[in-house]
């Protein structure tokens, strides 16, 4: 008998089996299609193999600005899918390799719950296996959602799983949905020349996020060419010789192909869950967030699975810590939700961390916000890419709350804020830290001055 198995092999559920090595624990993992997952094969990693082509093409297109002459760029995109294809592979054979020298090992096959404590693996070729562990995780993952009338057929109407592997640049494309997945397509699209239309039924792209990140976003796109539909839906789809007809309101656009990008549904029908007392709501599996622990003693979940848990890799990551440290010690290591960054890398990137002014205002907090552009930050200048904007939100008299990027590398400079939100820190004591010239960072270093009263510049 095992230790632990794991239904999953995503990054909740490869997370989990490393870690559990900490501890000595033995280990089975059961994985249906490709250690990694979605995230490293059809999601995280691949698309943005796909941004930093765009990005290269956008650098190369204006190296005349910095003195470089070079003649026009042209997109050779079947490289630039072998590429994509060449880092996914290699980190699918580190992660493997990985794995066994973990000493976890790994059943290829369909896991499916059997309460008490056993797994049972069915393999492609329809054969059975049994597996027993004192503990079960389940992180299976989710899949791309549809709607109504755009059913997915891998060549005009597509999920971003098809996407991410086109044989060719498609001329023109609408993407339905304009949350992370459908704003990062747009991006990277416009940016090589497709011509895009992006829909979203709600008033703003990236739903939730700072209104004042959001138009830098937009105003970015449209300037490149990039046509944006909000707070209208589309209609039923027609196909013609020509493409695909998308009405919306009293207009319509022809395209080659329809991107859905509506958000990810739970996987977890034929998991072995139905019949047991696992508490599902919408598909998602219901757990203690202290734990990661199901109502069923010894079966926990973690990754996209889980109730009001963000679909996120890292988020993931830190669910399975929590799970196995449980599992391992019996002693709890919650995850801090209100610390986990939101990255969305589109250029400019966003990104954000704790609670928005309106998030904050709605829980009840008294609240002072504070901006800061990138304009006059001098690395900014010096790269060329001075859109954006810092905001930060703080309790009256109190800790940093929250705080959101817009502008260059904001992937990675949200990272100092999630410290601040997740220590609760007061914006004198984190301003108090000197921020190196020239920086983008700096940036931040002067909204955190601002905030606590004295600003520089």
């Amino acid at each position: 008998m095992y230790d632990l198995a794991i239904i999953g092999g995503g990054p909740g559920g490869y997370a989990a089996a490393l870690y559990a090595g900490n501890f000595g624990l033995s280990v089975a993992l059961v994985e249906e299609d490709l250690i990694g997952g979605t995230c490293l094969h059809r999601g995280c990693t691949p698309a943005k193999s796909w941004l930093r082509t765009a990005e290269v093409f956008t650098e190369v297109a204006r190296s005349g600005e910095f003195g470089v002459l070079s003649s026009e760029p042209v997109v050779d995109w079947g490289n630039a899918l072998e590429r994509k294809k060449r880092v996914v592979g290699q980190l699918h054979r580190g992660l493997s390799g990985l794995l066994r020298n973990r000493k976890v090992d790994v059943f290829a096959g369909r896991g499916r719950l059997r309460v008490p404590n056993t797994v049972r693996v069915t393999s492609i070729d329809g054969s059975a296996d049994r597996i027993e562990a004192k503990k079960i995780i389940l992180a299976t993952g989710s899949a791309p959602r549809s709607i109504p009338g755009y059913v997915f057929d891998g060549e005009r109407i597509v999920s971003s799983d098809h996407a991410l592997d086109w044989r060719s640049q498609p001329e023109r494309v609408a993407i339905v949905g304009a949350g992370a997945i459908g704003c990062e397509f747009a991006s990277f699209l416009s940016d090589l020349g497709t011509s895009v239309h992006l829909f979203e039924m709600l008033d703003q792209i990236l739903p939730g996020v700072e209104p004042a990140a959001v138009s830098v976003l937009r105003r970015e796109l449209s300037g490149r060419g990039a046509q944006i539909h909000t707070g209208i839906g589309v209609g039923l789809p027609t196909f013609t010789d020509d493409g695909v007809v998308v009405p919306y309101g009293d207009e319509s656009e022809v395209v080659d192909v329809v991107l859905v990008a509506v958000g990810r549904a739970p996987v977890t029908d034929d998991i072995g869950i139905e019949g047991t007392e696992v508490q599902v709501e919408r598909g998602f599996v219901k757990v203690d967030p202290v734990t990661m622990e199901t109502a069923v003693p010894g079966v926990y979940a973690v990754g996209d699975i889980v109730a009001d848990s963000p679909q996120l890799a890292h988020a993931g990551f830190a669910e399975a810590i929590a799970a196995v440290t449980h599992i391992a010690t019996g002693s709890p290591a919650p995850v801090n939700y209100r610390a986990v960054p939101v990255i969305v890398y589109t250029r400019p990137e966003v990104a954000a961390v704790g609670l928005t002014e309106a998030q904050a205002r709605q829980a009840g907090y008294e609240v002072e916000t504070y901006t800061h552009g990138f304009q006059g930050v001098a690395r900014a200048l010096i790269h060329g890419d001075t859109a954006g904007t810092v905001k930060l939100v703080t309790q009256t008299d109190g800790p940093v709350l929250g705080a959101t990027v817009a502008g260059p590398q904001a992937g990675e400079l949200i990272h100092e804020l999630m410290f601040a939100v997740g220590w609760e820190a007061l914006p004198a004591e984190a301003a108090s830290f000197i921020h190196a010239h020239p920086t983008l960072a700096e940036a931040i270093g002067e909204t955190l001055l601002t905030a606590s009263g004295r600003s520089l510049h």
